[in-house]
């Protein structure tokens, strides 16, 4: 091949990959906002000022290992899986020096969930300081793979905190498919249904119903000081997500039960993985549940040309559009 046609060949191979980069980048869709260019558009062209971005969401939580010079460092390197192991982790503050201080939140001072990639194995631990701003806490992987830590807390004078970490039990493994979305989630004899959907930018009310051999469950204990504790991770990126109960035990107003309610708040459309912990007889179960966002908003139309008259195409914003 002689030099231009090398040269020729050199320029389209960067092109193709930068373009697939470009391309994988929409379809997994943005979680922040790329940094602008001396306050200017990425594009070539006049110097304009870029538009305000104060409307922009902020990140989910749990994406990064280091936020607001807060950073989560594990200190335990090797998991085997089903294995028992004494995991050690710190968090370094600002100053560089693992905290110390952390304020009481849900009854822990840390919450420490651990989910594998696919999302089909969770746990909710709660470490215990070993001294030092050392946590420690028994961590058993149940098989090899790839998995996610968390750690969420909110330092002494600071705002809460959601940091992850990924973790890894060796050995060969196959990610399994997303469970199908559903309702209905049944756990140690307990069944457990999901009524309320998941609406993108906003507020969604969730309501979980308990129930035991076909009876409503009307005595359910407080846990981490609620009916019930609920997780939501969003498929493909494991972003956390914030979700607040509705009341309190002992408030003069919510049952122990059968229903318990949440308000989640989703950034996105997609799949999500909901993990409800609830207590009842003395014992902590977990059910689990794939829900699905919605379409966000139809954008409104921006000016140009006037279209021409053809039918819409149904279907063009299918909500499985990924």
């Amino acid at each position: 091949m002689n030099t231009p046609a090398k040269l020729g060949a050199y320029v389209l191979g960067l092109a193709v990959i930068f373009g697939g980069a470009l391309g994988a980048g929409s379809a997994v869709g943005a979680v922040s906002p790329p940094p602008a260019a001396d306050g200017h558009g990425a594009h070539a062209g006049p110097a304009t000022p870029a538009p305000a971005t104060s409307t922009t969401p902020p990140t989910p939580g749990g994406l990064q290992v280091s936020q607001n010079g807060y950073t989560l460092t594990p200190e335990t390197t090797t998991v085997k899986p089903g294995e028992a192991t004494d995991f050690r982790f710190t968090v370094t503050g600002p100053d560089g020096r693992p905290v110390t201080g952390y304020q009481v939140q849900h009854d822990k001072k840390l919450h420490f969930i651990v989910v594998s990639r696919d999302l089909g194995s969770f746990q909710h631990l709660h470490p215990e300081e070993a001294g030092g701003g050392v946590w420690s806490v028994k961590l058993t992987l149940p098989a090899a793979g790839a998995y996610r830590a968390f750690a969420d807390f909110a330092p002494e004078g600071g705002t809460g905190l959601t940091l992850g970490a990924d973790l890894h039990a060796e050995g060969d493994y196959t990610p399994k498919a997303l469970p199908a979305a559903g309702r209905t989630s049944t756990v140690d004899g307990y069944t457990v249904t999901l009524d309320g959907d998941l609406s993108p930018g906003a507020s969604s009310k969730l309501t979980l119903k308990v129930s035991k051999d076909g009876k409503p469950v009307t005595d359910l204990q407080p846990y981490l000081g609620a009916y019930g504790h609920l997780v939501a991770l969003r498929a493909g990126d494991l972003a956390y997500l914030h979700v607040h109960p509705d009341g309190e035990p002992g408030d003069g107003r919510t049952a122990p039960g059968p229903e318990i309610t949440f308000y989640a708040e989703v950034p996105s459309r997609g799949d999500y993985r909901l993990f409800l912990d609830f207590q009842h007889e003395g014992t902590v179960r977990t059910a689990d549940f794939t829900a699905r966002a919605g379409e966000l908003p139809t954008p409104a139309a921006t000016s140009g040309p006037e279209p021409t008259a053809t039918p819409s195409t149904s279907g063009s914003h299918g909500a499985h559009n990924h």
